[in-house]
């Protein structure tokens, strides 16, 4: 069985402190100025604004706590029986009647510093979405708890399209999990042997199952999001793509 620190190593896991992920916190109260003739910096800063604030009050911190994360593990994602279906019969083996294993907690859930970058041929931004949240795992064989610090970035392709009435509007093309972008640390929690390969193998199911999950409970929520933002900016920045204007921006 893999220690729980080789599983780390094995994935190319960074080690930080759950300190380093709350060192962007963005501000819920953001506010943003008057959109009208804004300047094309003035008008990405208040896209980057307006998406930041809606996704806070739409409640995607509270989305990200209550991920269904062990449910998705018991269904094991289109795999046979589960992963807690598969591990049953060897747990069920030393200790008769036990049918709640494990439990999994998500807290600190947070939404770092939003960042942007241009395409090449100017007519589409990516807007990247970094998540940060830690896993809490505890099995009931031990009482044991394992803490893992994880982030995520969240990827949105945004385009200018034109209508058959010749109107301008701003879509969501691609919305995707950044695969490379996945950090999981752990910060504490040390297993006995009796229960170490279990939490690889949930560690490990995790770390695959998470991104999709995270994908499908927040794309929605940011074309949401993007519905609801002001006309006057909305227009603004499809213009400046429908026309490819280089913005020089990477941020």
């Amino acid at each position: 069985m893999l220690q729980i620190w080789g599983l780390v190593l094995f994935y190319g896991l960074l080690t930080q402190s759950s300190a380093q992920l709350e060192a962007i916190p963005v501000d819920p109260a953001l506010s943003l100025g008057p959109v009208q003739s804004l300047t094309p910096p003035d008008v990405l800063s208040g896209l980057l604004g307006g998406l930041t604030k809606g996704l806070l009050n739409s409640d995607l911190l509270g989305i990200l706590k209550n991920l269904p994360l062990l449910d998705a593990l018991k269904l094991g994602e289109g795999s046979s029986g589960g992963l807690i279906g598969g591990l049953l019969p060897r747990i069920v083996s030393l200790v008769p009647g036990l049918q709640n294993i494990i439990s999994i907690n998500i807290t600190n859930p947070v939404l770092l510093e939003l960042g942007l970058e241009q395409s090449p041929e100017g007519h589409r931004l990516f807007v990247t979405l970094p998540l940060g949240m830690v896993l809490e795992l505890k099995t009931f064989l031990t009482g044991e708890i394992l803490k893992l610090d994880v982030q995520l970035n969240i990827v949105v392709e945004l385009m200018a399209v034109r209508d058959k009435d010749g109107k301008i509007h701003l879509v969501i093309g691609d919305c995707k999990n950044d695969p490379g972008s996945l950090k999981v640390t752990l910060l504490e929690g040390i297993l006995p042997s009796v229960v170490q390969g279990l939490a690889d193998t949930v560690t490990g199911t995790v770390i695959k199952v998470l991104p999709n999950l995270i994908q499908k409970e927040v794309c929605p929520l940011v074309n949401e999001v993007l519905g609801n933002l002001d006309v006057t900016l909305v227009h603004d920045v499809a213009e400046l793509l429908i026309h490819g204007l280089e913005l020089h921006v990477k941020v």
